[in-house]
């Protein structure tokens, strides 16, 4: 009996079912993982690149950059850094920008938000009729401190120009990480840092207007 015992392979089947199940579960989820991170690199990079145009097309987040390039020669060309540059973004609720540069939190909220209600948080409002989407229509679970805004001078524009100088803006993203949910839930598989996704645009009007 124990030799009978010994050469039986009953069961043999199930073990070696359970045994790929296990690989092919791991396989298919992480697919599926990746395919995500994949769909949140592609809102990302939309994210930026609508924030880019908006920040082209409205008010300037810092309000005072107006008055920042040098007036001294009338129809002189402004240099590369002659103003700023002006890194604007949130640190938890407290919107700031670098260089001694005004926050302004509704221009902030135009490109963060479109067109929608500004508000003093993360929400991300549905839109109206006739309302241009923002970043966070495009990358859902955005907040503001993951949104900077840069306004510099690389040698656009000339000094008194009417309206002000034309500076080259980049919107970026930071401290965002890619989601993993089956992985990391089954193997501790540890979420991705995601690249500092970034859009640069020259500056047009820099004046907030009704949609078109």
């Amino acid at each position: 009996m124990i030799q009978r015992f010994a050469k039986s392979e009953d069961g043999a089947a199930m073990v070696e079912m359970t045994i790929v199940s296990s690989l092919l579960f791991a396989l298919v989820l992480g697919f599926v993982d990746f395919g995500y991170a994949f769909y949140q690199w592609n809102e990302a990079t939309k994210a930026v690149q609508v924030g880019a145009r908006l920040a082209s097309i409205s008010d300037p987040v810092v309000s005072n950059l107006t008055a920042s390039a040098p007036i001294a020669t009338p129809g002189a060309p402004i240099a590369a850094g002659a103003y700023g540059p002006f890194v604007c973004k949130y640190t938890g609720a407290t919107g700031a920008c670098s260089n001694g540069g005004t926050f302004d939190a509704a221009a902030f909220s135009r490109i963060f938000r479109g067109d929608t209600a500004n508000t003093a948080n993360d929400v991300c409002p549905a839109l109206a009729a006739n309302q241009r989407p923002g970043m966070c229509h495009f990358f859902a679970g955005l907040h503001r401190d993951n949104v900077v805004v840069t306004y510099s001078a690389t040698g656009l524009g000339y000094q008194t120009r009417l309206g002000g100088p034309v500076p080259t803006i980049t919107v970026n993203l930071q401290n965002l990480t890619f989601q993993f949910f089956f992985l990391k839930g089954l193997m501790g598989f540890n979420d991705i840092s995601m690249p500092s996704m970034l859009s640069t645009v020259t500056g047009e009007d820099l004046k907030s207007a009704a949609p078109t």
